[in-house]
């Protein structure tokens, strides 16, 4: 009998699986060995396409007469770095007596195309080839994955995907660049002043920085707008208890200025003027032997509202959540939960699932359970062991078998604590977040009891609502909200504390009561520009493409398929920043387009504007999915990807003027020679 030769990604995940298997002595160069088994790795990537230049030298130079470029047959080469250990793999792939492969390489898209492109170059024949598939690297899962693997054919179209998003990406990138680059180069370089400018674009790459571009743009464009809202304040005296109760006018119907041009929106004016001739309208008696009217309670409802809690992480949930509250970029929080993922404490990262599978929802309690003595969150695991919590979950929205491609969510495997110590600050702040996240779905939802009230003077009416905690359910775990008196335009909401003397006020209030010492006031305010994207922001805009896209059909028809992958999107953003087409403040996470970058974007959008779009951008991505599933043939999609590229292109090449694109840019020089002045 031969042995088995297991390939994973990486050195350290190679050793998980030596460690697994009981691999202790053996070390070689490059490998693993004992009587059974051997164990190796990749180094990342091996394996790279080729430049146009090694099908024929004379693409080496950049030129029109040469694109669009499509190989007939690809090529590939080993990447010169990692040569040694490319030969090393590929002598054991080869080796006589290894009769079996377990393909190790990461559980997805990209760790397929690793290893498949390995085993093509190495030439593999005649070997048994089996794909390990795990969701986090504790032993435990390792040896299931190890028993579970099926026979790699079973992963052909996955393969074929991950073959294609490669093709494309190479295709667009270099077609397109360097049509742009010579047709619009020398504009661009003359506008930043520079020897020559290259125009680097790619299907996703450009897309998000269309996104970036046009939020800016919004922004400079904004005319922030004056509003005035009329204020009643409401003496409140019960026994001992005294305060003050204050609400918002609206125009409603039956208001003298129901759907008044005067006013802003429902409950303001676009005037003081207005809004004080309110006041006077209120104050004034009814007739001259009254006092001031009175204000009457018409209206008050009182009722039970639950917060559920929310779904677990997928990657951009996290990378979200890791920005604002640690202020850090979402390849930074790829790197720290990578991390997390290789010393056994978190199962695999890159996922777009936001919930448990079936299966391992049956044994969740262990994961539970190894968190009992971590001491941030161990009383919480304990409760809900106690009380048999976890028993239900696989019957709530939080387990559903439908919503994992590859991948459940990311989740502590209650293993790997003893790493803890050893982790950077942020790092732990990142590992606290996950375990409390997942803890928090097995408690029951936080409990508000909301008041509604509405009160009449004259002809107006007047809202204000309350609304006080209960139970905190689920909140014990992730922490308390941070609000107080937080206001929503609109409407006023105020959490209350269920002691406060405000809770007791409000739970003495009843309907037809009068109050009688009120007091009006106007309250300025103005409306807000939209927020810029920082980079959490952003990496779940790239996930919710099909909320950017306003044709019901195709936002349906892209449904479930972002901008990028899950484990793309932060290396985006970090090539869009360093290649100076957007900026990335280290404090505060704000992104904005750099003056490159909106050159870069107006020439693309006199040229192939449809890379902007994020129609087009989640389209290829669902086809690559498409793919992936079988529904459709990888001939398919080339075709449709080849015609795309060379239509464009051809586009790109007719350009008659490509001077005139200075024009274009005068919009936004003058917003960046000022803001450099000043």
């Amino acid at each position: 009998m031969g042995k088995q030769l297991f390939i994973a990604e990486k050195p350290s995940v190679a050793a998980e699986f030596a460690k697994a298997l009981k691999v202790n002595g053996g070390r070689r160069d490059g490998y693993l060995e004992s009587d059974q088994y051997v164990v190796t790795w990749c180094v990342g990537h091996l394996i790279t396409m080729s430049y146009p230049e090694v099908y024929d030298p004379a693409l080496k130079k950049w030129s029109l007469n040469t694109i669009p470029f499509f190989p007939e047959e690809w090529k590939y080469e080993v990447i010169g770095s990692v040569k040694k250990q490319f030969a090393i793999v590929k002598g054991l792939l080869n080796r006589a007596d290894v009769d079996t492969i377990y393909i190790c390489t990461d559980s997805g898209r990209e760790g397929e195309y690793i290893y498949r492109l390995v085993d093509q170059m190495a030439g593999v024949k005649n070997k048994k080839r089996l794909r390990v598939w795990i969701d986090s690297q504790t032993e435990e899962e390792i040896l299931r994955g190890i028993r579970e693997a099926k026979d790699w054919s079973f992963y052909d179209h996955l393969s074929d995907s991950a073959y294609l998003r490669a093709k494309e990406d190479y295709l667009m990138g270099i077609n397109f660049s360097r049509a742009l680059t010579l047709k619009f180069g020398p504009a661009v370089a003359s506008f930043m002043n520079t020897k020559w400018s290259v125009i680097s674009v790619g299907r996703v790459m450009t897309c998000v920085l269309g996104m970036v571009v046009r939020r800016e743009r919004e922004i400079r464009s904004f005319v922030k707008t004056p509003f005035y809202r009329v204020i009643i304040s409401l003496p409140v005296a019960q026994e001992e208890n005294k305060g003050t109760v204050e609400a918002e006018w609206r125009s409603v119907e039956g208001s003298k200025y129901f759907q008044s041009p005067k006013l802003y929106k429902e409950n303001g004016f676009l005037k003081r003027e207005t809004a004080q001739e309110l006041i006077n309208y209120l104050e004034a008696p009814l007739n001259p032997e009254e006092k001031k009217p009175d204000c009457t309670l018409i209206k008050i409802e009182k009722k039970k509202e639950q917060k559920q809690p929310p779904l677990l992480f997928n990657l951009a949930e996290l990378q979200n959540t890791c920005s604002r509250r640690f202020k850090i970029s979402p390849d930074e929080t790829l790197k720290i939960v990578q991390e997390l993922y290789e010393k056994k404490m978190v199962t695999y990262p890159r996922t777009d699932a936001r919930v448990l599978s079936t299966a391992v929802a049956k044994e969740i309690s262990k994961n539970i359970r190894g968190l009992s003595n971590f001491a941030p969150v161990g009383s919480f695991a304990q409760e809900i062991l106690s009380q048999d919590a976890w028993k239900t979950i696989a019957k709530t929205r939080y387990t559903n078998d439908k919503q994992i491609t590859d991948h459940y969510a990311i989740i502590p495997t209650g293993q790997g604590l003893g790493a803890y110590e050893r982790l950077s600050g942020v790092a732990k702040g990142v590992y606290e977040v996950i375990c409390r996240r997942f803890l928090s779905i097995f408690y029951g939802p936080a409990v508000y009891k909301k008041y509604a009230l509405e009160f009449q003077v004259k002809t107006e009416h007047f809202f204000t609502s309350y609304r006080m905690l209960e139970d905190p359910g689920y909140l014990k775990v992730t922490g308390m909200p941070q609000e107080s008196t937080a206001q929503k335009e609109g409407e006023e909401e105020f959490a209350v504390d269920e002691t406060s003397f405000l809770s007791r006020i409000l739970s003495g209030l009843k309907k037809g009561m009068l109050f009688e010492e009120t007091s009006y006031a106007v309250k300025e305010g103005e409306t807000s520009p939209p927020k810029r994207y920082n980079s959490g922001s952003l990496i779940l805009a790239m996930e919710n493409a099909g909320q950017l896209i306003e044709d019901d059909e195709l936002r349906a028809q892209i449904k479930g398929s972002g901008i990028g992958t899950s484990a793309t999107r932060a290396e985006i953003l970090k090539k869009l920043v360093s290649n100076g087409y957007l900026s990335l403040n280290a404090k505060t996470q704000i992104i904005k387009p750099q003056k490159l970058g909106e050159a870069i974007y107006e020439v693309v959008a006199v040229s192939i504007r449809q890379l902007l779009n994020p129609e087009l951008t989640a389209s290829w991505e669902k086809g690559l999915t498409y793919v992936s599933e079988g529904t459709i043939t990888s001939q398919e999609y080339m075709d449709k990807l080849q015609n795309f590229v060379a239509r464009r292109t051809q586009g790109v090449k007719q350009v008659t003027n490509p001077g005139a694109i200075r024009g274009n840019f005068a919009g936004f020089e003058a917003f960046y020679e000022t803001s450099r002045k000043s």
